[in-house]
């Protein structure tokens, strides 16, 4: 299957502005909410970073930074608005010396095949 921002979980509970603004049923939608979130294999943090900007290493010295629009199973992933950036190293002959060149460059819409990917990171959530 492919995950979208548009994918919707059939079991996840809806939740009415009574329940999230209440404050004796505060603790109930915490509670609620946290059955929602449960994490029970590991796409599952990928899966809440659905339109986050995400941070994908790849191989051959490729960095991705972009927002997540879709991934599937084999983490191939469609990312937009994406930086990419590529690290080289060179060793000058005369001086021995390894010079690190790092290129960037922007583009709108990336597909990313999951076979180079080496790491994803999901954005930096704060309680």
């Amino acid at each position: 299957p492919i995950y979208t921002q548009h994918t919707a979980r059939e079991d996840a509970p809806s939740y009415s502005k009574s329940q999230k603004q209440g404050t004796s049923e505060d603790n109930t939608y915490i509670n609620l909410l946290a059955h929602e979130v449960k994490m029970e294999e590991p796409l599952d943090l990928i899966r809440l970073s659905i339109d986050e900007r995400v941070y994908v290493k790849c191989r051959g010295d490729r960095e991705l930074r972009g927002k997540l629009h879709a991934y599937d199973q084999h983490l191939n992933m469609v990312l937009g608005e994406v930086e990419e950036t590529v690290t080289t190293h060179e060793v000058d002959e005369e001086t021995e010396e390894e010079i690190v060149r790092k290129a960037t460059r922007s583009v709108k819409m990336l597909f990313v095949r999951g076979d180079i990917v080496v790491l994803v990171s999901p954005p930096l959530r704060t309680a």
